[in-house]
């Protein structure tokens, strides 16, 4: 039995709090590792030896952070492969979907290597007699970061790259369903040249982010999860006087117009809607076809594609369209969801409940579930599934269509399918969603981009990714400075305002 470990001040250090718990195979069900639970004083440990490695690091110029970066960069590319099955093992995810999640990551990293200009202050000359006025970006010190299961490469990477290139220390504190991934980016970073004690992961459950939520030397905050998680983090974190930002979940609709070109619609959801076995923030969970017949042509369209997903484990090569759910947790509850939406009287048009792989009937593989029919009453619209399960809603017009994804609780991404310019640009400009698809269906932008939901989808004003993060990871202290040259003694300081 493979026993994980934290990596605390550049080396593997092992539990100590007696707590674990066990990491699972998603294809076969079998516990294949365990991981440490830490405990309050691992934590406080943790932290302290951040905050004493971090005003060095602080003191490296930020050329030199940001050529750590880019060696990074470089290790994760030599690594790609080792990287992707160790996550796929872990998560279920297909080689080429944990591909994809590294990758995403990588891209952060890249951003990061042009630290030195996004981290420029700025200077005014002359705001008065003789007085010049400028600003720097100083980093807050010690963060923290709180990942989920889904993208343990990608997210982690979002959160800690731009942190710790700013010159801040930082404690990850990953998913414990699938912590190996975490671990290898922080091996890697030190083979990088980042200094012990910078990035420390530490694995645990709701006592080791109550401690980091509580613990006066953690400045920053970022959390990706579910909505309920995400307000306990946001109002907790907030509480304590802390920056939190925080992602939610979602339910994210594509508006289906009737001059849409029916089989790019169609490929998009199989993409959107089951790619990943639909367990990312980002999926397409909702279809809006307009018009009766637009519906039954998607319909006549996404069936046959639904029907025919192929579903493999990970190690059956790249042609699977999706493997396993991450844990039995995660499978009864997508199950549970596709029951309650058969009781509740939408058209169960593809039933995946009942897939079974010979050779892993013991994994947590779930077929490709199609709803049509369904309304906005019915539990499986109003709450993320977090499956691979696809809800048609029928609009009769545009406007109810539109009103479908306004008016919802949540608001991370959105997409229309549309030939028509006019409509295409009146959605975009009037939809309160924080990421927009215009035939494109999965939104998310690349990473010197803002990525960040509205409504329940995300707490907090500052993104962690892209040019947002310079500024969510860094304080900006401004410096108005007298010169004495030319200064008659007890000349009048004034500095012009703006009204």
């Amino acid at each position: 039995m493979q026993q994980i470990s934290h990596f605390i001040d550049g080396n593997y250090v092992e539990g100590k709090s007696g707590r674990s718990a066990d990491v699972f195979n998603p294809a076969t069900g079998e516990v294949q590792a365990q991981v440490p639970l830490a405990n309050s004083d691992e934590l406080n440990a943790a932290i302290a030896s951040a905050k004493a490695a971090q005003p060095a690091w602080a003191a490296v110029n930020p050329q030199n952070r940001a050529r750590v970066m880019m060696k990074f960069v470089s290790l994760l590319q030599r690594d790609m492969d080792k990287l992707a099955e160790a996550l796929s093992r872990e998560h279920g995810k297909t080689i080429p979907d944990a591909k994809g999640d590294i990758q995403r990551g990588l891209e952060v990293a890249e951003f990061c290597i042009g630290a030195p200009h996004l981290l420029k202050g700025e200077f005014t000359e002359g705001a008065g007699p003789g007085i010049d006025m400028h600003s720097v970006r100083q980093p807050l010190g010690v963060v923290a970061g709180i990942t989920p299961f889904n993208f343990p490469a990608m997210i982690p990477m979002w959160k800690f790259c731009p942190a710790i290139v700013c010159g801040n220390a930082f404690i990850l504190k990953p998913s414990e369903r699938d912590p190996s991934v975490p671990n290898m980016l922080a091996e890697l970073m030190k083979e990088a040249g980042l200094p012990d004690g910078i990035l420390q992961v530490v694995h645990g459950d709701k006592e080791a982010v109550d401690c980091l939520l509580d613990h006066e030397d953690i400045m920053a905050v970022g959390f990706v999860g579910s909505t309920p998680i995400a307000e306990y983090v946001y109002t907790r974190g907030c509480a304590n006087g802390k920056r939190v930002q925080c992602f939610g979940g979602a339910k994210n609709h594509m508006i289906i117009m009737p001059d849409a070109d029916m089989d790019q619609a169609a490929d998009a959801l199989i993409g959107a809607g089951y790619g990943a076995a639909g367990e990312r923030c980002m999926a397409v969970s909702v279809a809006v076809p307009v018009g009766e017949e637009t519906a039954d042509r998607l319909m006549e369209k996404l069936t046959p594609r639904v029907e025919n997903l192929k579903i493999a484990p990970y190690t059956a090569g790249d042609d699977a369209d999706f493997g396993p759910l991450v844990t039995q947790d995660a499978y009864n509850r997508v199950k549970g969801y596709v029951d309650a939406g058969v009781k509740e009287g939408a058209n169960l048009v593809v039933d995946g409940r009942d897939f079974s792989m010979q050779g892993y009937e013991n994994g947590y593989f779930i077929g490709g579930c199609l709803f049509d029919n369904v309304t906005k009453d019915m539990s499986i619209y109003k709450e993320e599934i977090f499956g691979p399960v696809l809800s048609v809603v029928r609009a009769q017009n545009y406007e109810e269509g539109i009103d479908l994804a306004m008016s919802h609780e949540y608001g991370n991404g959105v997409a229309i399918y549309t030939r028509d310019g006019d409509t295409a640009r009146d959605f975009a400009n009037r939809i309160n969603i924080g990421m927009v698809g215009v035939n494109v269906p999965i939104p998310v932008p690349l990473a010197y981009y803002t990525f960040g939901g509205w409504k329940r989808s995300g707490f907090g004003d500052l993104n962690q990714h892209g040019p947002d993060a310079f500024k969510f990871y860094t304080r900006t202290k401004t410096i108005t400075s007298r010169w004495p040259s030319g200064i008659k003694e007890g000349a009048e300081f004034s500095i012009p305002t703006m009204n």
